[in-house]
């Protein structure tokens, strides 16, 4: 076998290889003789059909599977003979399999993972949040468990902020229906911090029985972006009104959480315990942000297209994953590549940066990391033991702890190189945040 390569472009590569027919024609003579003892051939018992037979039924299929095994075979030896890492699937050009008897080239056009250049992250600067958990932060997240263990009681009062209001309501825009709930009531909490606002404010004082016509204008960048910058009338029909009325906080309140004393000062201190382990969540999450922002930014690489259509293509299917999860008719969407495209660059850089960084400082994570990343994991599920033991029964099922204990080393390692700066907040600012993993 030869092969010879030529640079298209910084990073495509074309390979021409030469294959010798002989070894293949000895390769399909012994597939015939295999094939004798078991082909069907009308006419003939299975292992009784001559061989000249078996080579008439069977030989463009033979031939078409061992060609290509050697196509695939030779294509491998080239690319490791000439030290090329190939990225992504390659074009494969060949005469027709079938009109193939002496030795013959094919050529492989193909994309190969660029260099990486690292930046110097001496002079790069990243701030760490710092922030206690105080008795506020454990009183505020004391009143949310309690609301969430309300009771409502109907009420004849008007509707005030943290009422549960059972209503009809409906929608226009420009006098055209846009939304209606119809005869069937929805039940909202009013005030919830997920809700708008100003359309909760319209509700204020409503009583069971009466009705409210207001008008609503949504920023521009309201989300959902269908109701972005429009004026939205609504009519709303009041059903029910219902307070909360909250539990006490003790020992039965201690113990619904999981003291099984009821100790209230236990309960508390349980409570910032979690806090904390979420506070250190955060600020890990934060500093990952920054430095994941800063390698791309500040380091260079050409981007293989076929890494990038890749990644467009993943984040295209999860997008359709999640809307159809959501119930919606996904017959209504059509996802152009074009809506991903500036994000799957950035994600396609950043897995060259980390692979770069990773290899030549030697950051893979090792089998202990591994095993706290899942033991983390596991303390989502009821039986922690059940979790791991699952884990570990599929390698695939590792990936993701790997992945993600071995991006904790690289940003542990770039921490180690660049500047930190220690800025104080509160756990509430941490908390504003979305958390991204």
């Amino acid at each position: 076998m030869a092969s010879a390569v030529e640079t298209l472009s910084n990073l495509e590569r074309r390979i021409t290889v030469k294959v010798p027919v002989e070894p293949l024609q000895k390769e399909m003579s012994s597939r015939f003789q295999r094939l004798t003892r078991t082909a069907k051939v009308p006419g003939f018992r299975p292992g009784k059909a001559p061989l000249r037979m078996i080579e008439q039924q069977y030989g463009p299929q033979v031939k078409e599977e061992v060609f290509a095994e050697a196509i695939e075979t030779s294509f491998g030896q080239a690319i490791q003979e000439n030290k090329l890492r190939v990225a992504g699937m390659p074009n494969i050009q060949h005469k027709p399999l079938n009109q193939v008897h002496e030795d013959f080239e094919y050529t492989a056009t193909f994309e190969v993972f660029p260099e990486v250049t690292l930046a110097d992250f001496k002079a790069a600067s990243i701030e760490k949040p710092e922030a206690q958990i105080t008795d506020k932060d454990v009183n505020k997240t004391i009143d949310v468990l309690l609301k969430q263990r309300a009771q409502f009681i109907e009420s004849n009062e008007g509707a005030a902020k943290g009422d549960r209001l059972t209503l009809t309501l409906t929608s226009f825009i420009n006098d055209k229906q846009v939304e209606t709930t119809g005869d069937k009531p929805i039940q909202i909490i009013l005030g919830d911090d997920s809700r708008f606002a100003i359309f909760d404010d319209h509700l204020v004082g409503g009583k069971a029985g009466e009705s409210k016509t207001f008008e609503v204008n949504y920023p521009e960048t309201h989300n959902p972006k269908e109701l972005a910058g429009k004026k939205v009338q609504y009519n709303v029909n009041f059903i029910l009104i219902a307070k909360p009325k909250l539990p006490e906080v003790n020992a039965q309140f201690a113990q619904s959480l999981g003291v099984a004393d009821g100790n209230v000062d236990k309960m508390r201190e349980e409570i910032k315990q979690s806090l904390e382990q979420e506070l250190d969540k955060r600020v890990k999450i934060k500093l990952k942000e920054q430095v994941f922002t800063q390698l791309i930014d500040s380091c260079k690489a050409d981007l293989p297209k076929a890494l990038i259509n890749v990644e467009i293509n993943r984040m295209a299917q999860s997008t359709y994953a999640n809307l159809k999860q959501r119930g919606a008719d996904l017959k209504q969407f059509k996802l152009e590549p074009s809506m991903f495209e500036e994000q799957a660059k950035k994600t396609c850089k950043l897995r060259l940066i980390l692979a770069e960084i990773v290899d030549k400082n030697n950051l893979r994570a090792s089998p202990d990391q591994i095993k706290a990343m899942v033991n983390e994991f596991a303390l989502n599920f009821d039986d922690t033991d059940e979790a791991v033991k699952w884990f570990y029964a599929e390698p695939s099922r590792l990936e993701e702890p790997t992945a993600l204990a071995t991006e904790t080393n690289v940003v542990e390692w770039f921490m180690k190189q660049c500047k930190v700066q220690n800025k104080k907040t509160t756990f509430d600012e941490l908390m504003s945040g979305p958390a991204k993993a």
